[in-house]
Parts: C-alpha cells; structure tokens; sequence
C-alpha cells in the first residue's frame, strides 16, 4: 500500500515548510502520521529529520543564541540520493526545530558535506561591517561528470547568509576550489586559527587517503600548505570529514586535535572516527602518536565533526556524530525516516601513562530531560520507562549488565578481561543485514571503570566509561522493549533517570 503522494507532500508542507516528493510505503512503522515522531524506533532524545535520509552533520555553527545543525539529507527517499543540507536548530543542544531545506543542487552537482563559520569580519564581503555573513563550506559533487567516468567530479564551493542562518544565496564564483585530478576531493572543515600574530582561515580537506590543509585570507581564495597522512595510521578505507581544532591538555598545555572518519576500516566493523593529538603552526600538522586512537568504538558513530563559533565564555568543544554505519545504514527497520545523530558530546583531552586520550562525554544539558531520579538496589531492576539513563558503579574484575524482555531479546553490555563489550546478537531485528547481530569490543589499555554510563533510546544505547573516556555507541531495534536490567558485579546501589522526549 502506498501513501497518496499529494497528500504527503502537502503534510509535510503544513508540518515543516518544505516540501517532500517521495511515495513512501505504509508499514507498521507508520502506524502514526509521519513526522509526528511517534513512529516506531523512533528516538525520542535524539534529532533526526522528520521524514527521509539523513548522514552527515554538517556546518554546524553557534550564532545569536542557536546552536545551527545541517545535516546530509534526500528528501525524496528514504535511501541515500541527491544531496541536499537539512537544517535544525537549538538553543540548548537538546530540543531541536526543523527548518526548511537550507542548500540544494545546482547545475555544479550535489551538495555534499562541510561547514559553516561566521565571518565576523566580513573578510569575504559577502556581507557588510553591519552585517556580517554566515558562510558555509561544502563540496559540490558533480553527478553528471562521475557517472561519465571522470575523476574530477567534486569541487568546493560556499553560500552565505545574511538574516542569520533561515535563507542562502550560493556565491557567484562557484566553485572556489577546483579540483586537482582526483577523485576524492571532499568535505571541508573550515575555522578561523591565529599562530604568531597571524590570523587566516585554514581549511581541512579530505583528498583520499590523506588530509590536505588550505589557507585562505578571505574564504574565497585558497592556497595549499601541507598534506598529513602517517604511514601508521588507519587505511581501511577512503578518508572522510576531517576536523581541526585546539584543546587544553591536563597540563594546560594547547594541543591540536585531527578528526579523521574512514570507511570502511573502523575497529568493529564498517565506518569509524579515529583522531591524531598532535600540533598545528598554520601550516602543518604534526602528532607524536604511534598508534590509531578510535574517538567511539561502537559501530554507530560516524563522520561526527564539532561547532564553530562557540562563545569563549562556554569554553567547550562541542561535538555531534551520525549514529550509523554505511555497513547497513540504507536497510535498518525503519521506513519514514533514516538515521538519526549521537548526543551532542563535549570533547576533553584527558591523560593516561604518558599519553594524551580524546575524552567524550554527553552535554550537560541532557540533565534538562529527567524527570525522575531513582535509587536502584538489587540484581534485577524493572524498567517502567523506555528512556533511560543509567550511572553504574562496578565492583568487580569483569561486570554484566543485561536489558532483556519477556520475549527473549537481550542486549548485554559488561567488561571481560582488558575489554568493554557490547553484544547484540540477540537485541531485537537483526536479520536485516549480515553482520549486525555483532558483538563490539573496546580495549581498556588498563583503563580502570568507575563509573558505566548508559543512555538507552528507542533504538540506541550509547556507553561512556569515566565521563567519556571511552565511548561505545550502537543501533538496536528490539521489537518490543526491554523490560528489565539484570546486574552482575556491581555495587548495591546505582542511580537511574528516566528522561522525557523531546518532541
């Protein structure tokens, strides 16, 4: 049975502003309207679009009190298509309004992912002193010259804002870098970094299997200035949305963080984010590290990048990844929509031995959704909430937590020697694609748990070790709910929050 496509446009029209012309078919999962968010699995404390394809977040930007989220998005399938940039904003990080489509297609392709920053000088004049711009950065993706077997086909271009991230005009002197002679050209990740005096925007690019890092004055002319890609580090796959940026080290020392998803190639399996800690003087970046550090060893965060232009006085990195993997992302059990992004997390550099570790952590702000905060005792915990927040103290060597229902369905998350497992084998559907009934590991490198954070939404659990000193997110789709948690090898008493939606 398909769904009148007339009507559902003109809903989607009334519901959000922008118009959706895809026939979408009627299944259990749209037992309520689409876009109402009550369909099943739907999050309910994570974004995702109201309806169709999403990956990449994309140019995230603070500006004027909102926290800007794009996002990848096709809105006339619920597969991968034509790329267009979906929009949502915050004012907490949390609760999201959707927003009309921001960029789409031009006759220089697909808008693939990027960025966006606020030019506060209006060094590109695309705006005024009065009125300065919000750019975005992104890669054009020529369709037409990829499918006729050149290997030019992606370039960079920009659009800008003027009435504060609602409309975009796309720039004149598109594209404003050409592409080389290579077929993976792509994703931009721009911010404004000023070494010795001298204040420039640098530009990450993804070109293959290496990040090259551009410089520019005014956000239209670009220069090469290095390439970065160690012998040592992961090549499983094609490298993808890199991200630059400064933290303060435990020392308080400055060090530069390189953000770098591949797929495939992650440590489970598919698409993953490994990270570079190392040193950047404008030109170069250079890191002392040896070894590939995964920023989430779950299966199911990916091409994640931070926010731009958050006011000094918050002091936080801000993060957000796409809770997926293109291992079985196009076929997951859900039909309006497709994919959905991680918590918005807070990175931190923390150390352990003599190394510098990437520390991410949910925001704050998720506090803002408890509604109850209970003191669980026991072995065998009802669960009376599908929206759960977990902080649990382990007691011993290894540990295991179990989320089960009546029905047989198990999700199993606990530590076995020098790992954090995850094992989904029994959590729900799982016969959709071969290899996601999985069990993921994590190596502890003699980390020692004190605390286990678990966030579990419909369709998610994520796992933070120690205020996110390791992290592990995955997709599962029990068909009916987990009813009860089970502990093993914990302390007698722990704290559960069960947090409400926010839609």
């Amino acid at each position: 049975m398909v769904l009148n496509n007339q009507v559902f446009v003109l809903f989607l029209i009334s519901l959000i502003g922008f118009s959706c012309t895809s026939q979408v078919e009627k299944t259990e999962d749209m037992a309520y309207e689409a876009g109402t968010y009550k369909e099943k699995y739907r999050p309910q404390f994570h974004f995702s679009p109201p309806a169709n394809w999403m990956n990449d977040p994309n140019g995230m930007v603070y500006h004027k009190g909102e926290y800007h989220l794009f996002y990848q998005y096709y809105p006339d399938s619920n597969v991968w298509g034509p790329m267009h940039w979906g929009h949502a904003v915050s004012k907490n990080l949390i609760e999201w309004e959707n927003l009309p489509i921001a960029i789409t297609p031009d006759s220089l392709g697909w808008i693939f992912s990027g960025s966006a920053v606020f030019d506060s000088e209006n060094s590109s004049g695309l705006g005024t002193a009065e009125k300065p711009p919000l750019v975005a950065i992104y890669t054009y993706h020529d369709n037409v010259k990829g499918d006729a077997g050149r290997i030019d086909f992606q370039t960079q271009g920009i659009a800008y804002s003027l009435d504060d991230g609602v409309t975009w005009d796309k720039f004149n002197g598109n594209p404003v870098l050409a592409n080389p002679g290579i077929k993976d050209f792509r994703d931009p990740k721009v911010t404004k970094v000023e070494v010795e005096g001298k204040t420039q925007w640098i530009m990450s690019l993804a070109v293959k299997d290496k990040i090259s890092f551009y410089s520019s004055p005014n956000l239209l002319e670009w220069t090469h200035e290095s390439d970065f890609n160690p012998d040592w580090a992961a090549y499983g796959g094609v490298w993808e949305c890199p991200d630059l940026f400064p933290l303060p080290s435990p020392g308080g020392e400055q060090k530069w963080i390189l953000l770098v998803s591949i797929n495939p190639g992650g440590p489970n399996g598919g698409s993953a984010t490994q990270y570079f800690v190392g040193d950047f003087d404008g030109e170069t970046f250079t890191t002392g590290q040896k070894e590939v550090k995964w920023l989430d060893h779950g299966t199911d965060n990916y091409a994640g990048v931070t926010w731009s232009n958050v006011p000094t006085s918050d002091g936080r990195k801000l993060f957000i990844g796409w809770m997926s993997n293109w291992n079985y992302a196009q076929v997951v059990p859900t039909e309006v929509w497709r994919s959905a992004m991680t918590l918005p997390r807070t990175l931190s550099l923390y150390k352990e031995g003599e190394e510098l570790w990437l520390a991410s952590n949910p925001v704050k702000e998720l506090e803002q959704l408890r509604e109850q905060s209970l003191t669980i005792e026991g072995k065998k915990i009802a669960l009376e909430n599908e929206l759960l927040e977990f902080s649990l103290q382990p007691k011993a060597d290894d540990f295991l937590a179990t989320f089960e229902n009546e029905f047989g369905e198990i999700l199993l998350i606990g530590k076995n020697g020098d790992e954090l497992f995850i094992d989904r084998t029994n959590s729900g559907i799982i016969d959709f694609k071969d290899g996601f009934a999985s069990v993921m590991t994590a190596p502890l490198n003699e980390l020692k748990i004190n605390e286990l954070k678990i966030l579990l939404d419909r369709s998610s659990v994520e796992v933070f070790v120690n205020d996110g000193a390791l992290a592990m997110t995955a997709l599962v789709f029990p068909e009916h709910g987990y009813s009860d948690l089970l502990l093993d090898g914990f302390e007698a008493e722990n704290k559960l929050y069960s947090l409400k939606s926010i839609w």
